[in-house]
């Protein structure tokens, strides 16, 4: 038996870590992907706003915003994401992502305002199989500006304006992840 790739086995730890069931203090979902109407407020941005060729799309089910597409490397490429308003309450502690996916490695996006030109908070996972509930703190979350880590202070989650999902780090081919809720701690 081959032993586990050891980004692949740090990325299998860093989910197992964040799982979380049951979640008890758990107030009603900030974000409702059963919905339509809020899964249209998220819009795509691919790296072919950089000149490369990567595709996706979101799109509703019964249950679940699914984000699904093929990540190319050509070009200089190699991202696909989805970004999204949201509001925390205040004093939140955590933010419980209820998702299932292909098993591949994503990272939550959080947002303070929709500029081009300021960083973002990010946090890894991978997508498991079956529906699961990721549990994140806000120490979870490092900051980085335009894939380079950068100095800022934790993410306040009462700070955040933004929830996005991003498949990146040289992940090329077909991915399909699915979010059902968001809800905060």
């Amino acid at each position: 038996m081959d032993a586990p790739q050891p980004a692949k086995a740090l990325s299998l730890a860093i989910a197992a870590t964040l799982t979380l069931m049951p979640f008890a203090h758990a107030g009603p979902p900030l974000l409702d992907f059963s919905r339509p109407e809020v899964v249209q407020t998220f819009r795509v941005i691919n790296d072919d706003v950089m000149g490369g060729v990567s595709t996706s799309r979101r799109r509703s089910t019964d249950d679940a915003m699914v984000f699904e597409g093929e990540v190319s490397l050509e070009r200089n490429g190699g991202f696909a994401s989805l970004r999204g308003p949201i509001r925390f309450p205040a004093e939140s502690a955590a933010l419980l992502l209820r998702v299932r996916g292909d098993g591949q490695r994503y990272k939550l996006t959080l947002k303070l305002d929709d500029s081009t030109g300021t960083a973002q908070y990010q946090a890894a996972f991978v997508a498991p199989p079956e529906w699961q509930t990721l549990r994140f703190e806000p120490a979870d979350f490092a900051a980085s500006f335009r894939g380079r880590a950068v100095a800022a202070p934790i993410v306040r989650y009462e700070d955040v304006r933004y929830f996005g999902l991003l498949i990146s780090d040289q992940q090329s081919g077909a991915f399909k992840v699915e979010l059902s809720s968001v809800l905060a701690e």
